[in-house]
C-alpha cells in the first residue's frame, strides 16, 4: 500500500492548529535554538544601538565639520582675492620676478602659477562637503572681484591635476617650489585649486590646502579606526551572550536529556541542581518529580504482584467447589465467569508488564523485524502481504515486539488477511496494517482502545480476547513519541496506523 506517507495526516490524530502567518514566518527565520536566539537578538540590538548612535554622531559631526569648512573657505577666499589684485594690478614684467621669488623664499599660502590658457580641472570624487566649500570660495571671489573674468574652483589630486598650460602637474616641479604651500607627504592632502582670468589671455592659477588638510576625512563618521572599534563591540558583546548562554543551555539540554531518558525507559537519572536560583529550582523539581513518579511505578507493580498472588488461590477454590455442584449448566456457567474473571487478571499484569518494561533505546530494522513477527504465520499459510522496505527506528526492542505483535495478532483474527506497509514521513517511521474485515463503526474507533471494550462481532470471533491489545499498542507508541490509530478504508477492512520517531545514535539491534 502505497498511500502511507501521503495518507499520514488522515490518519495521525489530532489535527495540527493553524499556525499564524507572522509566527510562522518568525520560526521559519528565527534560530531554532535558545542560544541562537538569543546571539541574534543581541546582535540587532548592538547593530540598531550603534546604527542609531552613529546617525547621530553623523549629523552632528557632518553640521559641526561643514560649520568650520565654510569659515576656512571665506578666509582662504579673501587671501586668494588679495593674491589676484595683486598679480592684476602688478606689472607684467615683474610677475615672473614675483612669482620666482614667492616659490623659493615663500611668504604666502598659495602655490603661484601664471599661465596663457586655461587649465581644465580633474575634481576629486564628488563630495557634499567639498562642492559647498569650492562654492562657497568662489561665491566669495565673484562677490570681491566682481564678473570681470571666469573663474574656477574645486578639489583635486596633485599626482593627477595639472598646474601649467604645458601638462605639468606639481609632482612634475622642483619641492621647494611648492613644499610651502601644500602637504604632499606623507599623505597627500586635497588641494584647494583657484584659477580666475585677470587679464585677457592671462590665467593666474593659485592652488593650497585648507587650514584643516583632511577635512573630508574628518567629516566621515564611517572611518576605518570606528568600524573596527564597533566591530570589537559587537564581537565583545557576542562573546558574553555565547558565554551566558552556554551556561543556561547546558543545564536544560541536560534536564531534557534525563526527561527523554526517564519518559522513554523509565531510567531516573538525577540532573545536578547548579547554575542560577531559577534552574536549581527547576532541576530540583524535576529531580521531586522522577522519584515521586518512580516510587508510584513501583507501589504500582508491587500491588499489582500481590493483586495476583492474591486472587490465584480465591478463584482456584471457587474452582474447585464448582466440582462439587450438581447441576451440570451451573457449573459449566460458573466456570465460564471463572476463567473470564482469571483472563482479566492475567490480562491486566500483562498490560503493566507491556507498559513498563524496562529497556534501553537501540536502532531496530522494521523489515527485519516484522519478517520475523510474521514468519510463523505465514508459515502456516495465513495470507500477510509485506511491503516494508529497509527502516531504521529508535526503539525499545520488546516493547516494540509487544505493540505490532498485538496489531498483527489482531488483523489476522478479525479481518482473516493483512497486508502491511511502511513508510517514512519527516521524523517519523509509518507501519500499516490493513486487513479485509468487515470494518469498526466510525463511533467505535476510539472507544475500542479503552481497556476491557470488545465490540460484538470481536467477541464473537475470538471469545478469550481481553480488550487490552490496542491499548497496549497505543500506550508503546506513545512512549515512543507516536500513536496508534485506527481508520476504516472505503473498499473494506480497518487499517491500523503504528507511527514512531525514528530517533538517531543508537546501537543497532538486530530485534
Amino acid at each position: 500500500m502505497s498511500e502511507g506517507p501521503q495518507a499520514a495526516g488522515a490518519l495521525g490524530g489530532a489535527a495540527t492548529p493553524v499556525t499564524p502567518r507572522f509566527t510562522a514566518w518568525a520560526d521559519r527565520l528565527l534560530p531554532r535554538s535558545l542560544r541562537g536566539r538569543l546571539m541574534l537578538t543581541m546582535a540587532v540590538g548592538v547593530l540598531l544601538s550603534q546604527g542609531l548612535g552613529t546617525a547621530i554622531w553623523a549629523w552632528q559631526l557632518h553640521d559641526s565639520a561643514l560649520r568650520d569648512a565654510r569659515e576656512a573657505a571665506q578666509q582662504t577666499a579673501r587671501s586668494a582675492t588679495g593674491a589676484i589684485r595683486f598679480f592684476r594690478d602688478l606689472p607684467e614684467q615683474y610677475r615672473p620676478i614675483i612669482t620666482e621669488q614667492l616659490r623659493t623664499m615663500g611668504g604666502t599660502r598659495f602655490f603661484v602659477q601664471v599661465n596663457r590658457a586655461r587649465v581644465p580641472l580633474r575634481s576629486i570624487e564628488r563630495s557634499r562637503l567639498a562642492d559647498t566649500v569650492a562654492a562657497d570660495v568662489r561665491q566669495r571671489l565673484v562677490a570681491d572681484l566682481g564678473s570681470g573674468g571666469a573663474i574656477d574652483t574645486g578639489f583635486v589630486l596633485a599626482e593627477t591635476q595639472p598646474v601649467t598650460d604645458d601638462g605639468r602637474t606639481l609632482r612634475d616641479l622642483p619641492e621647494r617650489w611648492v613644499e610651502g604651500s601644500m602637504l604632499l607627504r606623507p599623505r597627500p592632502a586635497p588641494l584647494l585649486l583657484i584659477q580666475a582670468e585677470f587679464e585677457p589671455g592671462g590665467w593666474l592659477l593659485l592652488a593650497t590646502t585648507m587650514p584643516d588638510p583632511y577635512f573630508l576625512d574628518n567629516a566621515n563618521p564611517l572611518t576605518r579606526d570606528r568600524l573596527l572599534l564597533q566591530g570589537a563591540t559587537l564581537m565583545t558583546v557576542l562573546l558574553l551572550v555565547l558565554w551566558l548562554t552556554r551556561g543556561l543551555t547546558r543545564p536544560l539540554q541536560r534536564l531534557a536529556g534525563a526527561a527523554n531518558a526517564f519518559g522513554t525507559a523509565m531510567h531516573p537519572s538525577k540532573v545536578p541542581e547548579t547554575g542560577t536560583v531559577e534552574l536549581r529550582g527547576t532541576a530540583r523539581a524535576f529531580n521531586e518529580m522522577q522519584a515521586r513518579i518512580q516510587r508510584f511505578v513501583e507501589d504500582r507493580e508491587r500491588l499489582f504482584s500481590s493483586i495476583s498472588h492474591d486472587l490465584k488461590t480465591p478463584i482456584m477454590r471457587l474452582k474447585l467447589r464448582t466440582e462439587l455442584l450438581d447441576d451440570d449448566a451451573v457449573r459449566a456457567d460458573f466456570h465460564e465467569d471463572l476463567d473470564e474473571l482469571d483472563v482479566m487478571v492475567k490480562g491486566a499484569l500483562q498490560s503493566v508488564k507491556d507498559s513498563d518494561i524496562h529497556e534501553n533505546l537501540a536502532d531496530i530494522r522494521l523489515d527485519r523485524l516484522i519478517e520475523r513477527l510474521t514468519d510463523a504465520a505465514r508459515s502456516s499459510g495465513a495470507p500477510i502481504e509485506l511491503d516494508v522496505p529497509p527502516i531504521t527506528v529508535q526503539a525499545r526492542p520488546l516493547a516494540l515486539r509487544r505493540a505490532l505483535g498485538n496489531l498483527i495478532d489482531n488483523g489476522l483474527r478479525y479481518g482473516g488477511r493483512i497486508d502491511i506497509t511502511a513508510a517514512t514521513s519527516g521524523p517519523l517511521a509509518i507501519i500499516d496494517i490493513r486487513d479485509h474485515g468487515p470494518g469498526l463503526p466510525a463511533a467505535s474507533l476510539e472507544e475500542i482502545f479503552e481497556p476491557y471494550v470488545r465490540l460484538e462481532h470481536g467477541r464473537d470471533a475470538y471469545r478469550e480476547g481481553s480488550g487490552l491489545g490496542l491499548g497496549i499498542a497505543r500506550r508503546i507508541a506513545r512512549q515512543h513519541g507516536g500513536d496508534v490509530v485506527l481508520a476504516n478504508r472505503p473498499g473494506g477492512g480497518l487499517v491500523a496506523r503504528l507511527s514512531l520517531l525514528r530517533g538517531e545514535d543508537a546501537t543497532t539491534v538486530d530485534a
